[in-house]
């Protein structure tokens, strides 16, 4: 179509549409895959530290558990103290986390596309899948302090 025009007109690097907007946006593409990625081992990362940190507590304090369960504690008051006590710690560092993103927001915002980077309902997904994860790390801990047998813990020094 070019050369009927004008014969001595040169032709060069000729794309489509779409091939010309994937190459615009290839480096935001890669910069978001990179965020999304570090963000996935971040949030592995804290459910293992939740984790380990509650899984520590828990043996620290086996013998106070025991002794609870041998004064007639129940079951399920032992499980929301050791619950409780991790989801004392995951509210503080949500918002400790979420005031470091506001204040962050800054730099975020040129990464971001389709949303403002103080988007209140963000912000309450992922704080509410943070609670979710750390509450299911604290589950494995609490669980083993509701088995603990109060003779074994009492015994155990």
């Amino acid at each position: 179509m070019i050369q009927s025009i004008d014969p001595l007109q040169p032709i060069f690097s000729i794309q489509s549409m779409e091939q010309v907007l994937s190459n615009a946006v290839s480096d935001r593409r890669l910069s978001l895959l990179l965020l999304g990625i570090f963000a996935a081992v971040a949030l592995l990362l804290a459910s293992v530290g939740i984790y380990g940190v509650m899984s520590y507590s828990v043996e620290q304090r086996t013998r106070e558990i025991g002794i609870r369960m041998a004064l007639g504690a129940e079951r399920s008051s032992v499980l929301r103290l050791i619950v409780g006590q991790g989801a004392r710690l995951a509210a503080g560092g949500i918002v400790v986390g979420i005031a470091g993103a506001f204040a962050l927001s800054r730099v975020m915002a040129g990464l971001l596309y389709g949303v403002s980077a103080t988007d209140p309902l963000t912000y309450l997904a992922l704080a509410a899948i943070l609670a979710a994860v750390a509450l299911a790390a604290c589950a494995v801990p609490a669980r083993r302090a509701v088995l603990v047998d109060p003779v074994v813990a009492l015994r155990a020094e």
